[in-house]
Formats: C-alpha cells, sequence, structure tokens
C-alpha cells in the first residue's frame, strides 16, 4: 500500500427532515448567500424548507448555475458577495451546484485574476469563504471532498481544482429530496458515481485490500440498485443507498493508499466543455474504450474486477476481461446512457480537435502510470466511436 494521509473535515447530516438542522449549523448573524441551479428546488420545497431553517438571519440568492458551471456564471456571484457583505455561502442543489460554490469561495478574496485558480489546480488558494451543502442530486460526491471543476464558454475550457480550504463544513443528505428527480438524473448520478470508484479502483495492485474491498462493494450495491432507481418511486431505501454510495465514491477513503487513474475524466471533461454532454454520459463513452485500449497495463486488476464484480470466472483471460468490459457498457446501456461518441452527434473528424485541446490543457501524461499520452487519448477516442 503506497503512503497517505486523509483529511476530510466535513459534517454529514443524514436522514428525513435534516434540512431543519440548519439553524443549529449555521451562526445566527451569519449573512448567507443561497446558491441554487435551477427552478427545482424551488418547485420542490427545498428552497422553502431552507427559508424556513435559516430563521430571522439576513439571506440573499443567487440561481441560474448551470448543469456544467460557468466561470462566467460564477464571477457574477462573487460580485454580489462583495456587494453584500456575504460572509456564509450555502449550496442548495447537486454537484455542479457545489463545485460553483467551492469556486465563488475560494475567488472572493482571491489576490489577482480568479481564472488562476483553475490554471494552477487551486494551488494558490490562501482563503475560502465558509459554506456548507443540502444535497439534491447525489452523483458527484462535491459535497464531501475538496474538488471542483469549472467551465470557461467563451474558451471551451473545463478545468478541475482542488484544495483543503474548500471542504464543505457540513452536508445535509436527505434522500425525499431525489424523489422528484427526472430519471435521465438518476442514470447519470448513477454512472458519474460508478466511475468514480473506477477511477480509483482499476488501475494496478497496490496491495490495498481494505479499498479494494471496499470500492468492489460500492460498484455491486449500484450495480444491484441502479436498474431498480429508474423504477422504484419513492423507496426511501433505495434513494438512501444510492445518496450514500455516491458521497463515498468520492470522499477521499477508497483512493487512499492507492494509486488513481482519472484519465476518463480528463477526457471526458473536452467532450463536455465542447458539446455540452452531460458529463456522466461521456464517462460512458470514454471509460469502455480506455479499458480496452489500456488493457495490458491494467490487465491484473481488470480480471479481478471480472472477478469480484461481476462474478466471471471462466474463459481465458482476454475472454474474461472483454466479458467484464462489455458487462460494463451493458450496465450503462441499462441505465438508458448511450455509450458510443457517435451516439451524441460528434463528427469523427473532430477526435483531433479534442486531443489538441488535451494538448493545450496540459493533459498530455494521465493515468495512474502516466502513460496516456495524446495518442493513446486518440486512440481512445477512435474507439469509442
Amino acid at each position: 500500500m503506497l503512503n497517505f494521509e486523509l483529511y476530510n473535515p466535513t459534517r454529514i447530516v443524514f436522514g428525513r427532515e435534516s434540512t431543519a438542522k440548519l439553524d443549529t449549523l449555521i451562526a445566527q448573524d451569519a449573512r448567507v448567500l443561497v446558491l441554487l441551479g435551477g427552478e427545482s428546488a424551488k418547485k420542490n420545497g427545498t428552497l422553502a424548507e431552507v427559508r424556513a431553517a435559516l430563521g430571522a438571519r439576513e439571506v440573499h440568492e443567487f440561481s441560474g448555475i448551470e448543469p456544467n458551471p460557468t466561470y462566467e456564471t460564477l464571477m457574477k456571484a462573487v460580485g454580489l458577495i462583495r456587494e453584500k457583505k456575504i460572509d456564509f455561502l450555502l449550496a442548495v442543489g447537486g454537484g455542479s451546484v457545489i463545485d460553483g460554490t467551492k469556486f465563488v469561495a475560494a475567488a472572493v478574496n482571491y489576490e489577482g485574476d480568479p481564472w488562476e485558480i483553475l490554471q494552477t489546480y487551486g494551488k494558490k488558494i490562501t482563503s475560502a469563504l465558509p459554506f456548507g451543502t443540502v444535497l439534491t442530486l447525489p452523483a458527484t460526491g462535491s459535497e464531501m471532498n475538496d474538488g471542483s471543476v469549472i467551465t470557461r464558454k467563451e474558451t471551451h475550457t473545463k478545468l478541475a481544482f482542488q484544495n483543503p480550504l474548500v471542504f464543505p463544513q457540513f452536508s445535509v443528505l436527505d434522500p425525499t429530496k431525489t424523489f422528484t428527480l427526472p430519471a435521465r438524473q438518476i442514470a447519470n448520478g448513477v454512472v458519474d458515481s460508478f466511475v468514480h470508484i473506477i477511477e480509483q479502483y482499476l488501475t494496478y495492485p497496490a496491495h490495498g485490500m481494505v479499498q479494494d474491498r471496499f470500492a468492489e462493494g460500492l460498484l455491486q450495491t449500484l450495480i444491484e440498485i441502479g436498474p431498480k432507481l429508474q423504477t422504484a418511486g419513492n423507496d426511501y431505501d433505495l434513494r438512501a443507498n444510492f445518496m450514500w454510495v455516491a458521497t463515498l465514491a468520492l470522499n477521499g477513503l477508497i483512493g487512499a493508499g492507492v494509486p488513481q487513474d482519472w484519465s476518463t475524466h480528463m477526457i471526458g471533461h473536452e467532450l463536455t466543455a465542447r458539446y455540452d454532454i452531460d458529463h456522466a454520459r461521456t464517462l460512458a463513452v470514454v471509460l469502455p474504450a480506455s479499458l480496452n485500449v489500456r488493457r495490458e497495463s491494467k490487465r491484473a486488476k481488470l480480471l479481478q474486477y471480472a472477478d469480484r464484480v461481476w462474478h466471471i470466472t471462466s474463459g481465458s483471460e482476454d475472454e474474461r476481461i472483454d466479458a467484464a468490459i462489455e458487462r460494463t457498457r451493458k450496465f450503462f446501456e441499462e441505465m438508458g446512457i448511450q455509450t458510443h461518441l457517435r451516439d451524441y452527434d460528434v463528427p469523427a473528424s473532430d477526435i483531433t480537435v479534442i486531443v489538441e485541446q488535451l494538448r493545450k490543457n496540459g493533459m498530455v501524461k494521465l493515468g495512474e502510470q502516466h502513460d496516456v499520452t495524446p495518442e493513446i487519448s486518440q486512440k481512445i477516442l477512435e474507439v469509442s466511436y
């Protein structure tokens, strides 16, 4: 097992009617900005619950954060915070709203051009406003980590950053908030969580026995409940397990002491930035192709994945690997997500443009062994087509 440090200060408040606990989680004299996406939090009553819990505190709202939060929109929130002298942020929504709130928290007092936060992957952040979250869409794990991904529309650039200063102070997780989610968002959340786990698990053996078994259990849970979530309606236990798996998939626990990949995400980010394809759907396109192209460097863990997750034990090594990759693809498709680049009307001729954007953003040595060059990325995209 590799050396590691694990730090996660986020308090999780989980369960029915937990939104009311905001009153005890935020200082009584706080000047609060509630950050939102679209209208769903208003329509389903979540915003009203938040307002009631915040009581007599001074509260302002900022809405319109996109599914892929943009720098341009978030800088408007930064301006509002400075104008109103806000001192606490509350993200009410899914991973995009939370990611956007992390950037805003870091940008408010940043000295220099806030875009540098992304360009330096968060290394220059020296302070951030405190914030909490009320999660309404399980998917990204952003409610319990210190990472964020932001898009700049004018340059079709999507970059990530990390910094311990942007861990949420707390996150409220009430599974009933997922009852009104459309099937498309549930499917995206399941696939996003699944690939988060894969990026930390399906690399090369590092003798992280605990991490491997934990990851395999999370994957099997998603395989079991994913299709049921599409038709389960208001099944609290299914929704609760989904919400908790999505959080555990990217809160640092299963990635501690083991190598991590993340090349599928980096390639997928370019597809979202240029074509506005849902993040999870880009992952469903890239992952099966990446596993195929990189099967030799991942052989040992692919065989373990085939055996322990999919219970594939017969056939030659290559036949078992083929079957595991195909079962992964079929699982994504069972969730209603297409898994080929051509399914999203991306011209094959654009592959070279996408690869050039990877080069421009410095994504030239991706993967757990830093061997995913632009040439390998191009091969992955060609295979995904």
